[in-house]
């Protein structure tokens, strides 16, 4: 026992021989208090630049230009500055000047050998910005900005004009190059001018200052605040470069007002009006204000800003303009009993708003160095109350700009309602096969290629149709009485109609902004009714229905109408059929001209039409007549084309829509043109 357990000992220390040897762990060296390192002035910028400006790549590079823009905007927002100049040099030097009260450049109390100007530039953490006394409202809040401009520039220059006299100072890297000096007296100047160049060494030799992204923030900054006038400048091959003026001066007295005046340009909109304002802000000190507009394309943006600083983000001040709309639309349309705006919500209102808002509040608080969203509630609070008080004065003093946004936003979250019920759809049939409708008579082929649907009017025609068809290219889907008028009905009722169900399942291609013209399980689709008023009424509804929700089913060309006959001729062996009236009488003349009586047979409707017949006049492909369904493009770029869609929809609305006072109008002005009417 005990030399097998010997044995097998060793079997285990031969078998550990086998694997590579691994190496004893190498002795740590000491942590003691010699590895502590404390970096002191602004070292930890320059080793750790991602945490002060999000990275070191081009957006992080421009961000260290915003920061010395905000304090000039600053400047101008406190109503001590009227002009700033921006100004970008061939080496890649960044210059911003501005006419407000200049940085202090007498000895800190705390620094005795440094000026405030040193201490601003060198010390994080420190500004003019913490208290109220100084700024009611700033983009700078931690005192962290220009010295993480300085820190990051390979050489920073400054000139400060204050008391008739200007003071100059240069760094290098975050450090002081030279003593503040003066330069000479200025009777006429005064202010701050800061000029940088951002160090290679943290940025990279490839990252540069674009003038395009330069110029579009000095832009957006004078239309936040429409009383400061900013001077743009840059080298012409800049200018070229980036395609945007060599100089300019921005001032738009209209402010933001301007601005979304100017990015909708002709873009048509849901409304006439656009809704701007400003407004005080309750309890706090600052102000905001918007410009909204809703386009008809629902391609819009957000743009927000706090204190002027962009806020791509968001925040809380987008959360509570956001509020007040869908609060003040919502109410509305209580207001007016209109029961299907209970189903709307922020994001059918919200979604695809095109916004701008400016708020200038106190002492805000953002997420991050690089203030990318505002995070305080209070400021959803204030700001929601005033925007929404303005909102409602909009829509109780515009009825009609409000009728229109409440039907858009209504039927916003219709269109949310479909696309979520086919998501449904789509989930069922991942499990399982969809089922097509019970009442259809589908076709054998497989592919689209060369099929058709017949859409017949009741169950007596559909059993004509069914055998008179070519099983393998002919499907049959009869429906039940005239469909809904999708013109005038709402999304509940669309919904819940069985018929139009059934037809939308049998065609597979789903509807609205759903639809798939890739996903049409027939090449054409016939609508094929009675020669007679009712039958005229039903394929209208059904045209209808397919200009609203498969528009590009018809503009594609796959719509048709069968054109049966209404008279069956005959004499001996001959045999026509007469579409109309006119035919009749011309086959008389013509054809049955001769002696013999002729037999004359009207059609009351398809399903009392022999099969035979049904197959040889309307659905057999050699002696059929088609009418194909044109209608021309809505997004065409042909103005003719483009006219004829914006008069087709407004007949369709005309004659279909929800309001029957138009309808009594066509009907007034073109009864005087009616020669028959077929009762």
């Amino acid at each position: 026992m005990a030399k097998a357990v010997k044995q097998k000992t060793a079997d285990l220390f031969d078998d550990a021989a086998d694997e590579p040897r691994r190496e004893a762990p190498k002795k740590a060296r000491g942590y003691t208090a010699k590895d502590i390192e404390v970096l002191e002035g602004l070292e930890p910028v320059r080793r750790r630049p991602g945490m002060y400006i999000g990275g070191t790549d081009e957006r992080a590079l421009h961000h260290l230009a915003a920061e010395v823009l905000d304090n000039a905007m600053d400047e101008a927002v406190s109503g001590h500055a009227d002009r700033i100049e921006i100004s970008l040099a061939d080496d890649g030097t960044l210059t911003v000047t501005d006419n407000g009260r200049g940085i202090p450049v007498d000895p800190h109390p705390k620094f005795k050998n440094k000026s405030a100007l040193e201490v601003i530039l060198t010390t994080l953490h420190s500004g003019g910005k913490f208290g109220d006394g100084v700024y009611q409202t700033s983009g700078g809040l931690h005192g962290v900005g220009v010295s993480v401009v300085n820190a990051l520039s390979e050489s920073l220059h400054v000139e400060v004009a204050r008391d008739r006299q200007v003071w100059a100072q240069d760094y290098e890297r975050g450090k002081p190059k030279s003593k503040l000096r003066k330069l000479k007296a200025a009777q006429n100047r005064r202010g701050t001018l800061v000029a940088f160049r951002p160090d290679r060494q943290v940025f990279g030799e490839q990252v540069r200052f674009q003038p395009r992204r330069l110029y579009e923030m000095a832009r957006s900054k004078a239309y936040l605040y429409r009383g400061v006038q900013i001077r743009w400048a840059c080298t012409s091959d800049l200018a070229n470069s980036g395609d945007v003026p060599s100089q300019e001066t921005l001032h738009f007295p209209g402010g933001i007002l301007d601005y979304l005046r100017t990015t909708m340009g002709d873009r048509p909109l849901v409304g006439a009006a656009i809704f701007s304002g400003r407004a005080d802000l309750n309890g706090t000190k600052g102000h905001v204000e918007w410009a909204i507009c809703w386009p008809a394309d629902s391609e819009g943006f957000v743009s927000s800003y706090c204190n002027t600083v962009p806020t791509p983000e968001g925040g809380s001040h987008v959360a509570g303009i956001r509020a007040a709309l869908t609060k003040g639309l919502k109410g509305y349309g209580e207001l007016t009993n209109n029961r299907r705006a209970s189903r709307v919500t922020a994001d059918d209102i919200f979604d695809g708003v095109a916004v701008m808002l400016s708020l200038f509040i106190g002492e805000p608080l953002f997420q991050g160095q690089t203030k990318e969203r505002l995070s305080m509630p209070e400021a959803a609070r204030v700001v929601e109350a005033q925007v929404k008080d303005h909102f409602d004065l909009y829509l109780s003093a515009d009825p009609g700009t409000a009728d229109a946004l409440l039907d858009w936003a209504i039927e916003r979250a219709e269109e949310r309602r479909r696309r979520r019920e086919n998501r449904e759809l789509a989930r069922k049939s991942a499990t399982r096969k969809v089922r097509l409708p019970g009442k259809l008579a589908d076709c054998s082929r497989s592919t689209a290629e060369g099929t058709e649907l017949f859409i017949v009017e009741g169950d007596s025609a559909g059993g004509s149709a069914k055998q008179a068809r070519n099983r393998e290219t002919q499907a049959i889907l009869p429906l039940r009485g005239k469909i809904l008028n999708v013109a005038s009905a709402t999304a509940d009722k669309l919904a819940a109609n069985q018929e139009l169900r059934d037809l939308t399942q049998a065609l597979g291609c789903g509807s609205g902004k759903t639809f798939d013209l890739a996903k049409l399980r027939y090449e054409r689709i016939v609508i094929m009714t009675d020669a007679d008023v009712d039958g005229a009424h039903i394929a209208s509804l059904l045209m209808t229905f397919f200009y609203r929700e498969m528009p590009k089913l018809v503009t594609d060309g796959h719509l048709y109408l069968a054109v049966p006959p209404l008279y069956r001729l005959s004499r001996g062996g001959e045999v026509r059929y007469a579409i109309d009236d006119k035919e009749r009488e011309r086959l008389l003349a013509d054809e049955f001209s001769g002696a013999g009586k002729v037999e004359i047979s009207r059609f009351k409707g398809l399903g009392e039409m022999p099969p035979a017949q049904l197959k040889e006049t309307t659905m057999n492909p050699d002696k059929r007549v088609l009418i194909q369904v044109k209608l021309p493009s809505a997004t065409t770029e042909d103005k003719n084309e483009a006219k004829e869609a914006k008069a087709t929809a407004q007949l369709v609305e005309q004659l279909m829509g929800r309001k029957p006072e138009k309808r009594f109008a066509y009907i007034q002005k073109n009864a005087r043109f009616v020669d028959d009417v077929d009762v």
